[in-house]
């Protein structure tokens, strides 16, 4: 079969592989409908390795590169491993991507984000970037028919956003201000207005991505090279701030201008991943008792997500701005979403 393998910076490769043997105990054979292209997809062809094993194998899942990228997807079972009960071939199925011990303290806690051997389908171990992939049986989430498999490979990315809203937590009647409008920017939005939030202020420099904003219902759309923007948070909130900032981007420059875009006793939740160190004046923290919450994929949030995905209280298609074939990841793929990023949002991939 046809994968798109990582084999270093740069060095992404359409090829042949074997197709996955019969799933081991526990596991299940998922034939993947669409698998969209992640953001740290994209990190690891520009500036990888950063998360993907090289020379020294995974201690969880034994993965070392090359291997098969691909994460956010969803498919349909067509073979279940030994002891797999609960799931039977032809059930669709949307998967998140975490792998993990059930052993650690997180585990034992269902914090299994923080699983001290986490790993990522297609970062760690073969991805869905492929006709087939065996993922295991625990990270299954049941698609009702009446949702589309297209709209289902953005489950992923909205439970990243989903998770951030709720580490918060934001509640009804919030005032909630969102850096980046990309995937992950566009999903808090939404997931905050579906949580309640009575104003969602987005911050994002791109037209394009602007204009989604405002299409997906954003109370206001800030450009940080037009105005203050906690000068401007503050000013729509009559001169309070924000009660929840959800950081979206991973610049080093956003996370003082959310802490300072937010009321006393506010929260900054950080869902971007950082590639620089990013510096803050803690007292700025520390006497209007201001918080910073981390936040990591998803802790059982895809079954939310879907049923407010099949009910329209969260809308994936308008986010998908480009579907392709397996063929043409590199350059309708991951050169259109670098060249062009400020005109995409989310790009997906069928490998049939």
């Amino acid at each position: 079969m046809k994968a798109a393998v990582w084999y270093g910076r740069n060095d992404v490769r359409v090829v042949d592989i074997p197709e996955p043997p019969t799933p081991p105990k526990g596991w299940v054979k998922i034939e993947v409908e669409w698998c969209g292209i992640c953001g740290s997809d994209l990190h690891e062809y520009v500036a990888g390795p950063i998360f993907i094993p090289v020379g020294t194998p995974h201690p969880l899942t034994g993965g070392t590169a090359p291997l098969t990228l691909g994460h956010e997807f969803s498919g349909t079972i067509v073979e279940v491993g030994e002891g797999v009960d609960d799931w039977k071939v032809g059930d669709r199925v949307a998967p998140d991507a975490c792998q993990v011990c059930w052993e650690c303290y997180s585990c034992k806690r269902y914090n299994y984000p923080c699983c001290e051997k986490l790993a990522f389908t297609g970062l760690h171990t073969d991805g869905a970037f492929a006709r087939y992939v065996n993922v295991p049986a625990y990270t299954l989430y049941k698609l009702p028919d009446s949702l589309p498999f297209d709209q289902a490979a953005v489950v992923e990315p909205l439970a990243v956003a989903m998770h951030a809203v709720l580490r918060a937590p934001v509640t009804a009647g919030d005032s909630v201000v969102v850096f980046g409008a990309g995937t992950i920017g566009l999903s808090a939005l939404q997931c905050a207005k579906a949580a309640g939030a009575a104003r969602v202020i987005v911050v994002e420099m791109a037209k394009a991505r602007k204009d989604y904003a405002n299409r997906l219902g954003a109370y206001a759309v800030l450009d940080p090279t037009q105005c203050d923007v906690a000068a401007e948070v503050k000013r729509l909130t009559d001169g309070l701030g924000a009660d929840v900032a959800i950081e979206c981007v991973g610049s080093n420059k956003t996370v003082p201008v959310a802490l300072a875009s937010i009321r006393p006793r506010g929260i900054v939740v950080t869902a971007g991943v950082f590639e620089s160190d990013t510096p803050i004046q803690f007292n700025n923290v520390t006497f209007p008792e201001k918080e910073i919450k981390g936040s990591l994929g998803y802790n059982g949030d895809f079954e939310r997500v879907i049923a407010m995905l099949n009910d329209g209280r969260l809308n994936a298609d308008v986010m998908i701005t480009g579907r392709i074939n397996l063929d043409d990841i590199i350059e309708k793929g991951f050169k259109e979403l670098i060249n062009n990023k400020d005109e995409n949002i989310k790009i997906i991939v069928s490998p049939k």
